[in-house]
């Protein structure tokens, strides 16, 4: 506790813990700190509030200072008593002073003595803090990613308690979670609002202290491990298995672009990720008979001319979870993430195999790819599409270097890879480093024994991969990315956010949303590109902003989409289950709960 003289009266000060923040309680004569402690402390303002005082021609400011309204007009009535200008007359009931010279020097004094002392505490308090912050280990930070046990994150070697913050994030709850217990700056570079000074003073508010520097970051895999040379990952995504590394953004940042951020573009990988040197890296085409094989370095794939176009690639396992809880399927535990769209660039696959002198066929030929990624037996990742496709140039298919205006990314393909527009990602070989022209489809596992669809009868005892085709094409899809399951929402109005895309250049037209588990249906507004007929290559994101019906307490939202070929989406998973757990796409349903 501080005391000292104002004026002729007594006036204590006592530390207030009622925000963040430090504040003094003023504790006026015939007041004790027990009847004070409670009202002040709910009188905090701010957690952070700074407070100017002037007098004559000095001017004295608390920094990082929390005050309660009392203390301030405390402070400010400390001044006016102290001025020798008339203006300042107290506008609310203030101390009695001895109108002798004695007095109000003694005044005076006392008021500038106290101030000073104040002032004085709370420099020392905070250049004590800042000499010797408090310490955290990352793994102390971790433990902390709940409102239950409070969230924390990092920035640099700083540490935040943003547990009140979390609500008035504007870009909503959901995404400050996405950091909770971990490092901000991933997040961060997504939104260029983070720069701005602003930002980086509202989060120096709730500063708690700084990593140990003698706690190392996290090891990263031994080198023995095949997958030791695999990339950084953005902590955003949402991993399903890490060898090989497969991971999908979360629903709500997917659609928050048109074109999704390399960082949250979804990573289905099959192997280690190859470390190739683009100065010596070649791509190896396979000539017709008697013609001349290419050795292709990027520099020479950079001499054809360069083709770009905006398309979405899904894997055939999108929404895969949703079938296991019909019955237990193989493979990953995709969510509604396993989509992402890009805007890409490279050499026209049909320009390249062209000047290797192959031409459209009379017979039925495929165009096999094999990419540089394989497994500790040499096998290596391979796919193909029908030749017919890939001679067409409306088709677009690329041998793309580029993904949103820079080099492919080391997880999506580095140096080259093939983008096949309208086709399941299955097709789209990463880390290219072969092409040729066959009498059949490739003998790759993952194209013979792996993504094709079967019926819900069919089980592993009777399935022969030999009796179903391979999944090019895929059928018309839609799903709800906001709000997610399980979310509680405010009453009035909700807004619901989706995409919608159907393979084989087919153009979504409509897409239907039910707030009410299908007995009632709403058009949703479609937002991106336009999209041109038979090369609808991209998805259409959606939203629809509805009114929440009056007295309901839960919803049952549901998307349906439709393409230019009437197409439509199935009512339920049952009837499209397989064992596989591919091709999913029936009505994309959500259930959510409403505040009163």
């Amino acid at each position: 506790m501080i005391s000292y003289l104002l004026g002729v009266e007594f006036i204590a000060f006592d530390r207030c813990e009622g925000g963040k923040g430090k504040s003094f309680v003023p504790l006026i004569p015939g007041e004790t700190k027990s009847q004070l402690r409670e009202p002040v402390a709910n009188q905090v303002v701010t957690p952070r509030s700074s407070l100017a005082l002037s007098y004559g021609r000095g001017k004295y400011a608390t920094k990082n200072l929390s005050l309660s309204p009392r203390l301030r007009s405390t402070l400010r009535f400390c001044i006016r008593a102290c001025s020798t200008d008339d203006s300042f007359q107290p506008q609310y009931p203030s101390f009695t002073y001895n109108d002798s010279s004695a007095s109000r020097g003694w005044g005076v004094m006392g008021t500038l003595l106290g101030l000073g002392a104040v002032l004085a505490y709370h420099e020392c308090r905070c250049r004590a803090d800042q000499e010797s912050p408090r310490m955290y280990t990352r793994e102390e930070v971790s433990s902390h990613c709940s409102p239950k046990t409070g969230i924390w994150v990092t920035f640099g070697h700083e540490v935040f308690d943003v547990t009140e913050f979390v609500d008035l994030h504007p870009g909503g709850p959901a995404k400050l979670m996405l950091a909770a217990g971990g490092p901000l700056e991933p997040f961060w570079a997504l939104y260029a609002v983070h720069n701005q000074p602003h930002v980086r003073e509202i989060l120096a508010q709730y500063k708690i202290g700084e990593l140990n520097p003698n706690d190392k970051a996290p090891p990263t895999l031994e080198t023995s491990d095949p997958y030791a040379g695999d990339p950084p990952r953005h902590p955003a995504l949402k991993v399903n298995s890490q060898r090989p590394f497969n991971a999908e953004p979360p629903t709500e940042l997917l659609t928050e672009n048109y074109i999704t951020p390399n960082p949250l573009f979804f990573t289905r990988n099959h192997l280690p990720v190859p470390n190739l040197d683009p100065d010596t890296y070649r791509l190896h085409v396979v000539g017709p008979p008697g013609g001349q094989p290419l050795s292709l370095s990027l520099d020479d794939l950079r001499q054809f001319p360069k083709h770009e176009v905006t398309v979405t690639v899904q894997c055939a396992g999108n929404r895969r979870s949703e079938m296991t809880k019909v019955k237990e399927v193989k493979g990953l535990e995709w969510r509604a993430g396993a989509i992402s769209t890009a805007r890409w660039a490279g050499a026209r696959l049909c320009d390249v195999l062209a000047q290797a002198g192959h031409h459209l066929s009379e017979t039925e030929a495929h165009v096999c790819f094999e990419g540089l990624d394989s497994d500790l037996t040499g096998t290596a990742y391979g796919a193909s599409i029908p030749l017919a496709r890939a001679l067409d140039p409306e088709a677009e298919v690329l041998l793309a270097y580029e993904m949103n205006g820079q080099p492919l990314p080391r997880d999506h393909g580095f140096p080259v890879r093939v983008v096949v527009p309208g086709v399941v990602g299955a097709r789209h070989v990463k880390w290219l480093g072969k092409v040729s022209v066959e009498p059949e489809e490739s003998y790759s596992h993952w194209q013979r024994r792996d993504y094709k669809g079967f019926s819900p009868s069919v089980d592993w005892d009777t399935v022969d991969f030999d009796l179903a085709p391979s999944i090019q094409e895929l059928p018309i899809q839609s799903a709800i990315t906001e709000p997610r399951d399980g979310e509680t929402i405010e009453s009035g109005e909700v807004t619901v956010k989706g995409y919608a895309w159907s393979g084989g250049g087919r153009a979504v037209v409509r897409v239907d949303v039910s707030l009410d588990g299908g007995l009632t249906w709403q058009v949703a507004e479609l937002d991106g590109e336009e999209q041109r007929p038979r090369k609808a290559w991209a998805w259409r994101l959606w939203r629809l902003q509805a009114p929440v019906p009056a007295g309901q307490k839960e919803l049952n939202i549901i998307c349906k989409a439709v393409d230019d070929s009437y197409n439509v989406q199935p009512d339920t998973v049952a009837p499209i289950w397989n064992l596989r757990g591919v091709l999913n796409n029936a009505w994309h349903r959500v259930h959510v709960y409403v505040t009163p």
